[in-house]
């Protein structure tokens, strides 16, 4: 496993302990504040992420499709259920809609933007600086998320595993496919995600957000056909 993603699995299992310790002492209202405040932010970083692409219309016919396919094949049904089965093989007690809330959030948020892929492929081809840089910035929203979901949190390391590891081992197939327009059209549609996400955080609805992942492959498979 390259070094990078070794690093940001770390700063995830470190920071996910750190929160869920300290966030049990806090006062539900600050947790909630927390939790508002990381609504905010990630609709922010939503919003950054989707203006940079030219092929929105594209990017809008990603999402809409991967919108059907994802609810057809019941993403986020799945993950919830794997969620369980690891809160019950890990945590030693009956289901928590918020463990395996904190897994798929904290997962999404994680796995989702053109950092994950980019750095990814660098670290795969011998360079981690962004995924060290990402690292940090995974280990500070893992100890918010902690705070708030506990230990589910913690279990997006392996989604962190699986996706990058996957990415910087294919590094040098990927480094000749993915075209800048590309990584735009893939990065607006995370951002569109992430603000679904955002929803969820600020409590204003309840979107299955994970049942649009298809259209982070669909969004440059699209630009690379039609862009």
């Amino acid at each position: 496993m390259p070094v990078g993603v070794l690093t940001n699995i770390a700063t995830v299992l470190v920071g996910t302990t750190v929160g869920a310790i300290a966030g049990s002492r806090f006062p539900e209202r600050i947790r909630e504040t927390v939790m508002g405040s990381l609504g905010l932010l990630t609709a922010a970083v939503g919003v950054r992420e989707i203006l940079p692409t030219d092929e929105f219309p594209l990017v809008l016919g990603a999402v809409l499709l991967g919108a059907v396919i994802g609810e057809t094949v019941g993403i986020e049904g799945r993950l919830n259920a794997v969620g369980e089965m690891l809160q019950r093989r890990f945590a030693g007690h009956a289901s928590d809609s918020r463990f395996s809330e904190g897994f798929i959030i904290a997962s999404l948020v994680f796995c989702v933007g053109p950092l994950t892929i980019l750095g990814s492929i660098e670290d795969g081809l011998g360079d981690p600086e962004l995924l060290f840089v990402k690292s940090g910035l995974d280990g500070f929203a893992s100890i918010a998320f902690a705070a708030v979901y506990g230990w589910g949190v913690g279990l997006a390391a392996m989604a962190v595993a699986v996706i990058q590891g996957g990415l910087a081992l294919a590094a040098g197939t990927l480094e000749g496919i993915l075209t800048d327009p590309m990584l735009d059209a893939l990065g607006a549609a995370g951002g569109i995600l992430l603000l679904g996400i955002s929803l969820r955080l600020l409590d204003l609805r309840q979107i299955r957000v994970a049942n649009l992942l298809p259209a982070i492959v669909l969004a440059p498979l699209f630009v690379w056909w039609w862009g």
